[in-house]
């Protein structure tokens, strides 16, 4: 289920509990009347969170703070809160008894008290969420604290037609949640639908590669509708949704990386991070590659390492479509990648 939907679920859950319980005729004695209140709230805040509550969604518009807020707030966050109002509230009733045989009497003491204990039970529940979780879950609580510090990230569009991401969500590597902005399915959707079809096909490419994220049972993915009317670029949209909700951004566009890294949003780039997983060779060390084509200088032969690292190989142009030995003479490191000069085996 959606952060939105059980965040509405929270909303109308508390709501109809407080309107329940100060409606006329309530019995604060009444263990029965509680059970009710509680039990009418879950179906009503249930329908709300079916329904997805539109009406409500488009009155968050008119308030960005609040909506803000409940952006920053995860879903675990609220129900943790949510269970420790319904524990709070329901001490708060059973204090009323022992409040009634007090030789003073106050109408509003019982409310008062109630009150209080929802607050506290919030709280307290809040503040141990790690313990409370790793009761009901099993999950250890030092496992939950090492993930509390790892934050949403942001995928931009270029990094999910590249396709690389989803093969990383695979691994288990990337930790947190996974975010998806709503303009950027849009602008995935407008390129599917083009006329281009190269820009078709990456377009839908796109969108494959989401719905195969989205089934992976390693991360959570969640769809944000934030927008910024009043910035047209997305990737502007992205560094102030970035900034908006502490996010880090996954990118493989080095515009959008250097851009953001002056905008003070912290950027993973796939593409540093293929270039970081190539083994690194040493010059002395002996290489097999098949040269496919002449390189810009004299006699120089070009091939390729399986994971797609360049070998330029001297006096290798006669060997075009032959595999070769080669020892390694240097390594140059550019910001496109890492090069690897060569010579032929058995030459000095």
């Amino acid at each position: 289920m959606s952060r939105d939907g059980w965040m509405w679920f929270g909303i109308v859950f508390i709501l109809s509990f407080v309107v329940l319980s100060l409606w006329e005729g309530f019995d604060p004695f009444s263990t029965v009347v509680v059970i009710r209140n509680v039990v009418l709230s879950l179906v009503m805040g249930g329908f709300a969170m079916g329904i997805k509550m539109k009406a409500g969604a488009s009155l968050l518009r008119f308030f960005p703070r609040i909506a803000d807020i409940f952006s920053r707030t995860s879903a675990i966050d609220i129900l943790v809160g949510l269970g420790g109002l319904i524990v709070g509230l329901v001490i708060g009733v059973l204090l009323t008894y022992p409040i009634s045989f007090l030789p003073f009497k106050l109408s509003s003491l019982p409310l008062v008290v109630t009150i209080i204990c929802g607050v506290l039970g919030i709280t307290l529940f809040l503040v141990r969420k790690e313990d409370i979780i790793s009761v009901f879950t099993g999950i250890p609580r030092m496992r939950l604290l090492r993930g509390q510090s790892v934050g949403g990230k942001i995928l931009d569009t270029s990094v999910i037609v590249d396709g690389r991401i989803a093969d990383i969500c695979k691994t288990g590597f990337i930790e947190g949640e996974i975010i998806i902005p709503r303009f950027v399915l849009k602008e995935l959707q407008q390129v599917a639908d083009s006329q281009d079809p190269l820009k078709r096909n990456r377009g839908r490419r796109g969108l494959d590669i989401l719905n195969k994220i989205r089934k992976e049972k390693k991360v959570n993915v969640r769809i944000v509708d934030r927008d910024f009317p009043d910035v047209k670029d997305v990737d502007a949209k992205l560094i102030k949704l970035a900034k908006a909700i502490g996010a880090r951004v996954i990118t493989n566009d080095f515009n959008l990386n250097k851009i953001a890294e002056l905008e003070g949003v912290e950027v993973l780039n796939i593409n540093e991070l293929s270039n970081a997983l190539k083994p690194y060779v040493l010059p002395g060390e002996e290489l097999r590659v098949q040269i496919i084509r002449e390189g810009k200088e004299t006699d120089q032969g070009v091939g390729y390492l399986d994971d797609g690292t360049m070998v330029v190989v001297e006096e290798g142009k006669k060997y075009i479509n032959t595999v070769v030995d080669t020892v390694v003479t240097s390594v140059l490191q550019t910001p496109a990648g890492r090069m690897i000069f060569a010579r032929l085996k058995g030459r000095s």
